[in-house]
């Protein structure tokens, strides 16, 4: 059985689903989650408390998808991390802002004024440059022989993907993951020589 606060929290999102934030009443919230409104006011103490509690939630829930993906084999680590980011920024609203940190019309966006948030307290919801560095990392650590700027190119690249959707995409999203995997793919260098400038040889002229 849900706590009064799971409860509240759920019934705040299916109130956002039906109207823009800014008509989401707190009497609505508690009478979805069948609780007094002193309870709702004891567990976030305003409006805007009961927005950072969703917020962060939405960030939590991302970040658990994400754990979740990186137990997949070592290889496909990045590529899993991608999906995930594509399908969970996609669906939910919340937390393609807290992402892409474009906020649609009708979200609740985070308080980030300095000073004291009331009782409920918690800081807000991480930047979207912060949450971005959080996964690199997690990423990093958990794929052997992916650094962390090519991780960061991943999640940017399946960033783009939700902002500019691959043309002609499955339900499986598969050309988006093979440009993920594109990205992660090691290069081979053919010839190591090429890296240190042109050959000896060059303009056609032969060693003495």
């Amino acid at each position: 059985m849900p706590t009064a606060r799971q409860a509240l929290l759920e019934a705040a999102l299916r109130a956002l689903a039906d109207r823009p934030w800014r008509a989401v009443r707190m009497v609505d919230v508690a009478t979805l989650a069948d609780v007094s409104r002193q309870t709702l006011y004891n567990e976030f103490g305003t409006k805007g408390g009961l927005a950072g509690a969703l917020l962060r939630g939405a960030a939590d829930g991302y970040l658990a998808g994400v754990d979740r993906a990186l137990t997949a084999p070592a290889p496909d680590r990045p590529a899993a991390v991608a999906l995930w980011t594509l399908r969970a920024a996609r669906q939910d609203a919340l937390v393609r802002a807290l992402l892409t940190g474009h906020w649609a019309e009708g979200l609740p966006r985070p308080d980030r004024r300095p000073g004291p948030r009331g009782r409920t307290g918690g800081k807000p919801p991480p930047e979207p440059g912060e949450l971005l560095g959080l996964v690199r990392d997690r990423m990093a650590a958990a794929s052997p022989g992916v650094t962390a700027g090519r991780c960061e190119i991943v999640l940017r690249l399946a960033l783009s993907c939700v902002i500019v959707p691959v043309p002609g995409d499955d339900v499986t999203d598969s050309r988006a993951l093979r440009l993920v995997r594109e990205a992660t793919r090691p290069v081979v260098l053919e010839r190591a020589a090429g890296l240190s400038g042109p050959s000896r040889t060059a303009g056609g002229r032969s060693p003495r």
